[in-house]
């Protein structure tokens, strides 16, 4: 298994080659940027160039793209307007699509294969209308992405249209064969139901289209992206459980942390480490 963290726990800083260095220095091997324009500005070619060179450097390499989900105010503040591609109004609409399509762009200098998205907020209820929209903007954006080599994957979230069930039945309905599916084991964990049929009820629908795995722990109740086993998921099952769609154990696995603040909040070395302790156990598990 190949050990992949995302840059999302260093999301109110900027990635440079020096934290690069420390997160191949932990033991992982490729990331996923995180799209914030004061984190990564994939909007800027000089920048894009000089993470290739970074990503080179520290014998990384680059596995996917988190899409933005707010058109950030300038490139040295996090955060802005919301980006959706369920944006029911037009002009908004289009403004997020061309915002992604300049995240998608990042693979003409920098080549990667999945870029994940989340359909709508963290809390869209199901609507005709947006679904409308994001069948619209979908219908545009995996063109896109297919001509630049990047699949797009939807991951899902803990809201009605984030809901697997609701994701499978819009692309076996909408029928836009290039779109794809991240799983969520945390997101999963939050779902309805007990706790122990969460995980696999949420993974049933996705399975056949899965192409990359969000890893992180909950104690089912709030969204805490702990590191695997600091929180309450049964991950033997999961193990397994990841182990079973068609591509089995190929599927890539993205540990996905988040950040933490405060005055006693980790530093970027300690969070490495329990981030490489997590995964060592883990890697146990999986073999």
């Amino acid at each position: 298994m190949r050990r992949l963290l995302s840059t999302y726990p260093f999301i109110s800083r900027k990635v440079t080659s020096e934290l690069l260095g420390q997160i191949a220095g932990a033991g992982f091997e490729g990331v996923e940027l995180f799209c914030s324009r004061s984190h990564f500005d994939y909007t800027s070619r000089p920048e894009i160039q000089a993470m290739a060179e970074a990503l080179n450097t520290n014998h990384l390499s680059l596995e996917s793209l988190h899409a933005p989900n707010s058109r950030d105010i300038s490139s040295t503040r996090e955060g802005g307007l919301p980006l959706s591609i369920c944006e029911v109004e037009r002009v908004r609409r289009i403004e997020a699509m061309d915002e992604l399509k300049r995240a998608i762009d990042v693979a003409e200098d920098l080549p990667y294969q999945r870029m994940i998205l989340h359909m709508g907020g963290s809390r869209e209820t199901a609507d005709p209308r947006k679904r409308d929209a994001a069948f619209s903007t979908l219908e545009h954006l995996v063109l896109h992405a297919h001509h630049c080599g990047v699949t797009l994957c939807i991951e899902n979230t803990p809201s009605e249209m984030g809901a697997p069930a609701y994701l499978r039945t819009f692309v076996d309905e909408t029928r836009l064969s290039g779109l794809r599916f991240n799983f969520d084991i945390g997101h999963a964990h939050l779902s309805d139901g007990p706790e122990e049929e969460r995980i696999p009820k949420s993974f049933e629908p996705m399975r056949e289209l899965v192409a990359g795995v969000h890893l992180h722990d909950n104690h089912g109740d709030k969204d805490e992206h702990l590191a695997p086993y600091a929180g309450n998921i049964d991950w033997p099952a999961a193990t397994k459980l990841l182990k079973t769609p068609p591509d089995g154990g190929k599927l890539p696995i993205m540990l996905e942390l988040k950040e933490k603040t405060g005055p006693d909040s980790p530093g970027v070395q300690e969070l490495l480490e329990s981030a490489r302790a997590a995964m060592d156990k883990f890697e146990e598990e999986w073999s």
